[in-house]
This record gives C-alpha cells, sequence and structure tokens, in this order.
C-alpha cells in the first residue's frame, strides 16, 4: 500500500507523516507532495519520495496519484475557496482508481450551518457524489489555535470571546495527526464519518484557568456580546467583513459546534488526547510561561 499524505510541508501534513512512520510504515511506501517540494528536502533525507502538488493545478495531482492507494486529501487553508481545489483532488483519485481517500473536514460539517463548514459540507458531499471509497475525520478545533490568545494573556491577564458558554472539544495536531495515520493505515474505515476531539470538551472559563497555569497568573475570560466582539475587532484594524466572520465563528462555538468530545479520537490512536493545559505549555512561547511552569 502506497500513501500519499498532501500539503505535507504544513504543520499537520508533517505530524501525519511522523504518525505514519511511528505506526510501523516504511519510508518506501510513503509519498509527500506539497506545492513547493524544497519544504520537503527533510522529508526527502529520510527516504520518503516527495512529489509535486497544488490544489490549483489538476496536471500536478494525476502525476502525484501515480501509483498510490490511499491519499489524504489535508484541507485547504483558505476559507471560501477551497472547493475548487478539493474538487481537483477527488476527481483525479477518481480517475486514477484510489482506494482509499480520507478527507480532513469540520466539526458537525454538514449538520451544523456556520460559514466556516461551508467549505467542507460541499466537499464531502463532492467525495459521497464522486463514489471514491472515503473516510471522512473531521477535526475540532487545535489546542495550538489558542497559542496567541494565552500569549497576550499574560501581559494583558484577559481572554476575551463572544462564544459564551460554549465548549470546545479540541485536541493538539500531533493527536490528530495520530488518528489520521491510524486511519489511513488501518482497514475497516472505508464509508465512516468521524468526529475527533479532544477526551474533553472545555469552556472558556476553563481556558483562561488553564492559561492561568500556564502563564503562572490569573487570567480571566472576558464575555462579550457579538456586537462587542465586532467593534474590538474593527477597532485593532480588522476590515467589517473579517470582523464579522471571526465573530461568526465564535458564535457558532456558542451554538455548540465545537462540544463533540465523542471518544473516537483517543480510542483510534489507543491513548488519551492530551490535555488542554499541557497542550498550550507546549505550543506557547517559553518567554510568555512563568518561569516554573518554562523549568517543568
Amino acid at each position: 500500500m502506497t500513501i500519499l499524505v498532501t500539503a505535507a510541508s504544513g504543520q499537520l501534513g508533517r505530524l501525519v507523516v511522523d504518525a505514519l512512520l511511528e505506526r510501523g510504515a516504511q519510508p518506501a511506501d510513503l509519498v509527500a507532495s506539497a506545492r513547493d517540494t524544497s519544504k520537503l528536502a527533510d522529508v526527502a533525507a529520510r527516504g520518503i519520495r516527495t512529489v509535486e502538488l497544488d490544489y490549483a493545478r489538476p496536471e500536478t495531482i494525476a502525476d502525484a496519484l501515480g501509483g498510490v492507494d490511499t491519499v489524504l486529501l489535508i484541507s485547504g487553508s483558505e476559507p471560501g475557496s477551497r472547493l475548487a481545489g478539493h474538487r481537483n483532488v477527488i476527481d483525479a483519485a477518481k480517475a486514477a482508481g484510489v482506494a482509499k481517500l480520507v478527507y480532513t473536514s469540520a466539526p458537525q460539517a454538514t449538520t451544523f450551518d456556520y460559514a466556516l463548514g461551508a467549505d467542507h459540507k460541499a466537499t464531502e458531499e463532492a467525495i459521497a457524489a464522486s463514489g471514491v471509497p472515503a473516510v471522512i475525520v473531521r477535526h475540532n478545533w487545535y489546542t495550538e489555535n489558542y497559542a496567541a490568545d494565552v500569549a497576550r494573556a499574560a501581559s494583558t491577564g484577559t481572554i476575551a470571546a463572544s462564544v459564551a458558554d460554549g465548549r470546545v472539544a479540541s485536541a493538539t495536531r500531533a493527536d490528530f495527526a495520530a488518528g489520521d495515520a491510524a486511519v489511513l493505515l488501518e482497514d475497516g474505515h472505508l464509508g465512516q464519518v468521524y468526529e475527533f476531539g479532544g477526551d474533553v470538551a472545555w469552556n472558556y472559563a476553563e481556558l483562561a484557568a488553564a492559561a492561568s497555569e500556564v502563564v503562572g497568573h490569573p487570567v480571566e475570560y472576558a464575555s462579550l456580546s457579538t456586537d462587542e466582539h465586532v467593534a474590538a475587532l474593527e477597532s485593532v484594524g480588522l476590515d467589517a467583513g473579517t470582523a464579522a466572520f471571526v465573530a461568526g465563528i465564535d458564535d457558532a462555538i456558542r451554538r455548540g459546534v465545537l462540544d463533540v468530545p465523542t471518544g473516537t479520537l483517543s480510542r483510534l490512536i489507543g491513548r488519551p488526547t492530551t490535555p488542554l493545559v499541557d497542550g498550550l505549555r507546549a505550543a506557547v512561547p517559553a518567554r510568555e510561561q512563568s518561569a516554573d511552569q518554562s523549568a517543568a
């Protein structure tokens, strides 16, 4: 079995390559792709074949899929403009006779109405319509997404958001990568839609408490209304459309889009997911952490 990891030069893709090797995959059975293969020199040095693959250029996709059985399609990074590239990969996978396509989707993508989920919903529908044998792995939030908030709280003492008491089942990128690797390597997953997330869904008061442990002094959660949040974002330079989009993500969290601690991820990786405070300690720059925590 030959496994292709798309976007392998990115933060998640690199970790998936690591996880595949840790789970016993041989370098000769892996292919790592990126738009710029020069960014994969360290991967190539491990004996893994590297290929150019640009979601926007179908000819590179067809070439990259030669001799490949299994593909991990890591979703594009630009909300609102991802679908066309995803379709290119799906079409190429169908033409190449790929036996398993694994797609990193978003939480509750087909059942919850939120702007960030639109591309993912459409991609899941395109995969289903294509007939390509597939597994959908819906990634909850990465704990690393909160590193900047916690680092900022080291000086402000506050984490502000408009999520009210909404909960987030976050896990680290390494946790998700391990789950992706398990699905890629194991039989028995075709046709499944997995909600991947942390074992514990936390609220922002608990995020502030975890941040307090990391930075070594009290951090409070400042709960904003949506209007207050938009105004705050615009005051630091975001345009109205971007501010509304960001506040809309918080609205979805408030309504429960990330409150899906299914336990599926920990079951597949064979260990508990990384606790919130531990994930934050690993992600937040040491200079923003208390001396005691940095030395821990």
